[in-house]
């Protein structure tokens, strides 16, 4: 197949949508298919463009076998809803060129978010002649406007129209959980449209490891120590203030060692509430590389999820899988009925914790801190499910599935049909007697 994947975020970001679309694209490439990436330049989440991709209007890569198509976006450090509009159209603007140019594709594969970036894609879709799967990864507007990222009352209604138009304009829909199903099903997408494929990870790369010897335990003093980590975007919907209140409460427990790591001007933001509250337990760390991921998430003794209490039940962090594969316990805190209290509660690897309450995670720590075995059931279990759920292998073979099955669909009902002669009871006699 010759795919078109139109994706905002692309490699080289390293948290995110970027990376899985960059290995869906790789992994497609591998099993023979041409792929050519629509994207923006390079900027989450520090939300500045990378250096190496400034002042260019358009960028052409070529790694792994995939064709990168860049295209600059107007974006700002904290955007406000003008800079937001900006960006937004910047993005939907310059890259419908790059989409209508190049070879001709035989299916689209694009993310959401960008939700305008709907637009570009419907219109490379009419001018190329051919079906398109939208990859829902969070259903915008509803997630902003839950989590109070979207106040304004005109920019919600054009969203929410940008919304419907996505969603019927795609020729199918995969989505991450059951939970995002049902929210389309209530909106009136036809339930045949949608497919559930989830997020993947990598289970060959992030595998468990030895906290013995630990590169990462070993540079930042932790060797001992029963390490919580937690390692992530730190954005509002997170509730990341929350480990540093929990950290404060445990500080009289010299065993117990909380790490976050994180963008660093994020991380700059926690630095002050940790010297507000005398935190000394706590430790804020950058990114590290994605070739010492393994390494990292390996030095945790327990890893955390963390949403706020308004966070849409649907919402599904990515993190989840990654961390399932490290084979470490995890505790979620989350809401009681999300879409990632149901994924810890199957794969039962875990605990689910009431979000934005310091004490009750805390307690939970301690729990796995008093009882070492059941940590360690917890972190096996993870490290199942994660194979039998989240492979890589079966998530590429599911989208090759689904983008093969609209390009034959497509070509099914393109193709002529046959003329049918009705014989009628007259003709036929009239025909016999000659």
């Amino acid at each position: 197949m010759r795919i078109l994947v139109y994706s905002y975020n692309y490699y080289p970001e390293p948290i995110g949508i970027a990376p899985l679309m960059t290995e869906l694209a790789e992994g497609l490439v591998k099993r023979g298919h041409q792929v050519r990436v629509v994207t923006a330049m390079p900027n989450y989440p520090e939300r500045k463009i990378y250096p190496g991709y400034k002042g260019k209007l358009y960028k052409s890569e070529y790694r792994n076998g995939v064709e990168i198509e860049r295209c600059f976006v107007a974006i700002r450090p904290q955007p406000g809803l003008l800079c937001r509009a900006l960006l937004e159209s910047s993005f939907a603007a310059l890259s419908v060129v790059k989409a209508i140019s190049g070879w001709r594709p035989d299916v689209i594969l694009s993310t959401s978010p960008s939700l305008t970036a709907c637009l570009p894609v419907a219109v490379a879709k009419a001018f190329h002649r051919c079906p398109s799967v939208l990859s829902l990864q969070d259903i915008l507007p509803e997630a902003a406007i839950q989590t109070g990222l979207l106040t304004n009352p005109l920019a919600i209604k054009v969203f929410e129209k940008l919304e419907k138009f996505a969603y019927a304009n795609a020729t199918k829909i995969g989505v991450i959980s059951p939970s995002f199903t049902r929210n389309l099903v209530e909106k009136a997408v036809p339930a045949q449209k949608i497919e559930c494929i989830s997020n993947w990870v990598d289970v060959d790369f992030i595998v468990p490891m030895s906290k013995e010897d630990n590169a990462f335990r070993l540079a930042y003093g932790l060797g001992g120590k029963f390490v919580v980590l937690y390692a992530g975007n730190i954005a509002r919907t997170q509730g990341v203030r929350t480990i540093i209140r929990a950290a404060a409460q445990m500080q009289s427990n010299a065993d117990v060692q909380f790490v976050i790591v994180g963008e660093k001007s994020q991380l700059s933001e926690l630095d002050q509430l940790r010297n507000d509250l005398g935190v000394q337990n706590l430790l804020l760390l950058p990114f590290v590389s994605r070739e010492n991921l393994p390494e990292m998430l390996a030095a945790a003794d327990v890893s955390l999820v963390m949403q706020k209490q308004n966070v849409v039940g649907f919402n599904m962090p990515s993190k989840i899988q990654v961390i399932m594969a490290s084979g470490r316990p995890i505790i979620a805190s989350v809401p009681a009925h999300s879409a990632a209290a149901e994924a810890i509660a199957r794969s039962q690897g875990g605990m689910v914790t009431k979000p934005e309450c310091p004490t009750a995670l805390a307690s939970a720590i301690q729990t796995l801190y008093d009882n070492p075995k059941a940590a360690i059931a917890f972190g096996q279990r993870t490290r199942q499910f994660a194979i039998e759920n989240y492979s890589f292998d079966q998530a590429i073979s599911a989208y090759e599935a689904l983008l093969g099955s609209v390009i034959k669909d497509r070509t099914s009902d393109s193709l002529p049909q046959p003329s049918v002669l009705t014989i009628t009871p007259d003709f036929a006699r009239s025909d016999l007697n000659q």
